[in-house]
């Protein structure tokens, strides 16, 4: 009778899928269907190639051709290596876990995985920002322009962004922030083997989200209405005055103007939904299905395929720059003195 009741037991417990199945502390694994499974994994791959060649044309483009070394492209250099990074280091193990449901790759890796995914995130949001007082001072005060922004205040900004983005990213998981007061809770309810998600307490979702996210997008929106308004007024004043060699140097400004504050959209639009389930989850019991969180955390990440789409679509010298770069005449002697805004 005890071996009928023990065999109908050790059945029941067979039913549940585990990430290790002969671990009591394995965690429950989500078996998706061989039909779901490959065309997940086809979706996230072509995402992930998209957003690793794509940002690596546009760092190469920058890098190579002297024409585009200047303080506003130097910033959208910097978001483009965030951008590849996160393609190149992130968003693979993340494609494993999102169609697998379990994490193989160790407790360690689990912790850098998360430190640098929350370090790209915020170092995106921070170049954005800088982006931001940069398009301002070149619109709303292009005669400081060339004496404020220099070569130096660009590269102090970018080293300001990554060293921030760094101790915010390894500092919540490394000095255990994230689960600070509920470290109970979490050992006895979330960690198991075989899982990897970064659990945060109410306290740490917030401030994590507010200053990774919400004070950083609060300013730059509210600097690009400034210089929405600024460029409004200087569009008149011009159209007034009839002058036409100001009337082309505002048409250049106003184009990467547009072009970065679309980018700066796309971010805000892509991310919001993450950052909004971030802060409310711990306030409503953790009630958010990990598969929704999964899937949110992806919306985010297309922001780093969308970039370099935004760039091939608005500015005819990465296309230029890119047709170059194709082509192989990128090769040849002088072609990085080659002129990409003439028509």
């Amino acid at each position: 009778m005890d071996f009928e009741m023990n065999s109908s037991l050790t059945q029941t417990l067979d039913v549940i899928p585990r990430c290790y199945e002969f671990l009591n502390s394995s965690c429950p694994k989500l078996v998706y269907p061989l039909l779901l499974r490959v065309p997940l994994y086809v979706f996230f791959s072509l995402v992930v190639i998209l957003t690793v060649f794509g940002n690596f044309f546009v760092i190469l483009s920058i890098v190579h051709f002297k024409q585009l070394h200047m303080p506003t492209n130097y910033l959208v250099l910097s978001l483009a290596v965030t951008d590849l990074l996160l393609g190149g280091f992130v968003m693979p193990s993340s494609m494993i876990r999102s169609v697998e449901t379990c994490w193989y790759l160790g407790t360690l890796f689990c912790k850098i995985h998360s430190s640098v995914d929350i370090t790209l995130c915020t170092a995106s949001i921070l170049n954005l920002c800088f982006i931001s007082v940069d398009r301002y001072y070149a619109v709303c005060h292009p005669l400081l322009y060339q004496t404020i922004i220099t070569p130096l205040v660009t590269l102090v900004m970018i080293s300001i962004c990554w060293s921030v983005s760094f101790a915010v990213g390894f500092g919540i998981i490394f000095l255990g922030l994230n689960i600070l007061g509920i470290e109970d809770f979490y050992y006895e309810n979330i960690a198991c083997e075989g899982g990897c998600v970064l659990f945060q307490s109410a306290a740490s979702s917030t401030a994590s989200s507010l200053l990774s996210f919400y004070f950083p997008g609060i300013i730059m929106l509210s600097i690009y209405l400034k210089i929405f308004r600024v460029a409004q007024k200087q569009a008149k004043s011009i159209q007034d005055s009839k002058n036409k060699a100001q009337a082309m140097i505002s048409k250049e400004e106003k184009k990467a103007t547009k072009t970065l504050a679309v980018i700066m959209g796309v971010f805000l639009s892509l991310w919001t939904p993450f950052f909004f389930c971030n802060v409310i989850d711990p306030f409503i019991g953790y009630l958010i299905p990990p598969v929704l969180f999964d899937m949110l955390v992806w919306i985010g990440y297309l922001n780093s395929t969308c970039n370099p789409i935004v760039y091939a679509f608005f500015y005819k010298w990465f296309r230029k720059a890119l047709r170059t770069v194709l082509s192989g005449k990128i090769f040849q002697s002088g072609s990085s003195r080659m002129n990409l805004f003439s028509h």
